[in-house]
């Protein structure tokens, strides 16, 4: 094969996931198999993929379960996967499909369909998803009187839309004429409690419904596209079996007189076997905050040794509110179950649909003991911890490079703790890092993010916009790329209130700035000057350099919240390349969407 032909093949697969992947060789497969005449039977033998008569096809998609999924920190993708292995496992023939791999043109032919799709930030989309939303949603959907479905919503109740994703997929799929199997499931951070019973009863449907259809043609014609992504293998540490990781530093990087505590902390995972990428989170299991379990006690006059069963564990209530139960977050189910106790207006108004704002306000603003304080209420010890969600693990994108750090995984932590409505406000895990002494052991597991990796192609420039704690994976990034000696060039965008106080790992950026392994570096310090500047504005500022930049093959991550900063990023990204790309609006945001897809423009947001 020619150098050109490699660099070709080099380009196409660059990004490629191993569902991707799977899937190409597959094709190329069938495609040689077409050119070379070889018989169905002997491809099929050989487990690849042979492009089908149309009225095989059709067949096909009668006989078939899809299941595509969309997923943002990787929790819908497991499900699914999980979902694949049942069905797999029940003899049905059923194929895995990500959102943004998912030829939408299929959807006409599609008999059985299952989404399973979260929600991020302020009621949008996964990333792998936006453009497979906006086929469902927009005028070219097509309609489906043929199709039967379910969807499983995964999300995060204590923002306002909660699984609205899900919600919306599911209604559009009926108004298109599809027949839901069964209600729709809304999965919040304890998962389980909604995906098992919804996954039991889709495997009863599928089973039912292939069974029924099945069709008339040999079972060798049913070839579907190769994957890999439901066959894992489990990894020894997890969320329910973590590791115990040695604090080794936890050193302040915010000015000791500024208005932030931003901590740079490192763990040992000597003896763990956990290897990690740049771009990957870590999950930390932490304890609330001791005193404010007292608080909460006090505030309900609750015995705290009181012994107090639930689903099949028994523990003390004080340790229930400590270690199994969220107490610094708010969610919409427990307020609904509060106001019935509470008889107040103020909070059936932000219950109510015309409450939207109000009820916005009170899970971004209020912890659990502001309700209780604000709201008061008779509650049973019973009826209160089974009303509290379970304490979720709090993710973190991993700040360093192993390549660059060994046996070790850092972190960039915002320790959350203020005063407000007469209480002091602490968040669950950052205190609880914030406060442990030397040597202490911290539980700990690793999550894997592989939409947000650096390209294959080490030559591939690199733009990265990480705002505050943002900035976080993009110190792993610049370590791995200086380790791997990667000729790319790399550019970085970080803002912040202010230069003093606020300018995380100023002195690395510098270094790497002088060495040359950081080749541009653009600041915005909000506070700085009497108009605010974000990472936006400085977007805009270098825009015609930045789609320079892009349109010769860069790749644009993007880490930080996404509930405002990911929006704003994303609206001068557009701009940009409407302005400096001449393209019209609705190109423009095909453009991103393309870049996605190409795993071009990734995002870690929260």
């Amino acid at each position: 094969m020619s150098e050109d032909r490699l660099a070709l093949l080099a380009r196409l697969t660059e990004g490629l996931d191993a569902d991707s992947l799977y899937w190409l060789s597959g094709y190329v497969a069938g495609v040689a198999a077409s050119s070379r005449h070889v018989p169905l039977s002997a491809a099929i033998a050989a487990n690849v993929a042979v492009p089908l008569p149309a009225a095989v096809a059709e067949t096909q998609a009668s006989a078939r379960l899809t299941i595509v999924y969309g997923s943002q920190t990787g929790n819908a993708k497991r499900q699914a996967e999980a979902l694949v292995r049942e069905a797999e496992g029940a003899g049905l023939n059923v194929r895995l499909v990500r959102a943004d791999a998912y030829a939408t043109r299929e959807l006409a032919a599609e008999r059985l369909l299952y989404v399973v799709i979260s929600t991020q930030g302020d009621g949008d989309p996964p990333d792998d998803a936006r453009g497979f939303v906006e086929f469902i949603q927009g005028k070219r959907a097509p309609k489906l009187p043929q199709l039967k479905f379910a969807v499983l919503g995964l999300g995060d109740s204590s923002y306002p839309q909660f699984c609205a994703i899900g919600s919306k997929i599911d209604a559009r799929l009926a108004e298109l004429g599809a027949t839901r199997l069964f209600a729709r499931g809304d999965a919040d951070l304890d998962i389980a409690s909604v995906a098992a019973p919804w996954a039991k009863q889709a495997l009863e449907q599928a089973r039912d419904l292939l069974k029924s259809d099945a069709p008339s043609v040999p079972r060798a014609a049913t070839v579907t596209p190769l994957r890999g992504a439901a066959h894992v293998h489990a990894p020894a540490w997890t969320r329910e079996k973590p590791f115990a990781a040695s604090l080794l530093t936890s050193q302040r990087i915010s000015a000791r007189n500024g208005t932030k505590d931003i901590r740079h902390i490192e763990l040992s995972l000597e003896g763990s076997g956990l290897g990690y990428h740049p771009g990957d989170a870590l999950g930390v299991i932490a304890t609330n905050p001791p005193a404010l379990v007292d608080a909460v006690l006090a505030q309900l006059k609750f015995d705290g040794e009181r012994a107090l069963s639930l689903q099949g564990e028994s523990h003390s209530l004080r340790e229930w509110l400590l270690r199994k139960r969220e107490i610094t977050t708010l969610s919409k189910p427990f307020l609904v179950e509060h106001a019935k106790r509470a008889k107040s207006a103020a909070l059936e108004h932000a219950l109510a649909p015309e409450g939207r704002e109000a009820l916005r306000e009170l899970l971004g603003e209020h912890q659990l003991i502001d309700v209780l304080h604000a709201f008061a209420a008779e509650w049973s010890a019973d009826e209160f911890v089974a009303a509290l969600r379970p304490l979720a693990p709090r993710m973190y994108s991993i700040a360093s490079s192993q390549k660059a750090v060994g046996e070790e995984v850092h972190l960039t932590v915002a320790v959350l703790d203020y005063e407000k409505f007469g209480t002091r406000h602490v968040g669950a895990a950052s205190q609880f890092l914030a406060t442990l002494p030397e040597d202490a052991d911290v539980p700990v597991f690793l999550e894997e993010n592989e939409r947000f990796r650096l390209p294959s192609d080490a030559s591939r420039d690199v733009i990265m916009i990480g705002p505050g704690t943002g900035v976080a994976p993009f110190r792993g990034f610049l370590q791995e790329r200086a380790e791997t000696a990667a000729a790319g060039r790399n550019w970085l965008f970080f803002g912040n209130p202010h230069f003093r106080s606020d300018f995380l790992y100023q002195l690395e950026w510098q270094k790497a700035l002088k060495d040359g392994t950081l080749h541009k570096l653009d600041l915005a310090f909000s506070r700085d000057q009497s108009e605010k500047v974000y990472v936006q504005h400085s977007l805009r500022r270098r825009g015609k350099e930045l789609y320079d930049w892009i349109a010769n093959g860069a790749h644009l991550y993007v880490c930080g919240d996404a509930t405002r900063m990911a929006h704003d990023v994303d609206a001068a990204l557009r701009d940009i390349v409407i302005e400096h790309g001449g393209k019209s609006d609705e190109d423009a945001r095909d453009f991103l969407n393309q870049l996605a897809a190409e795993r071009r423009y990734a995002r870690d947001v929260y």
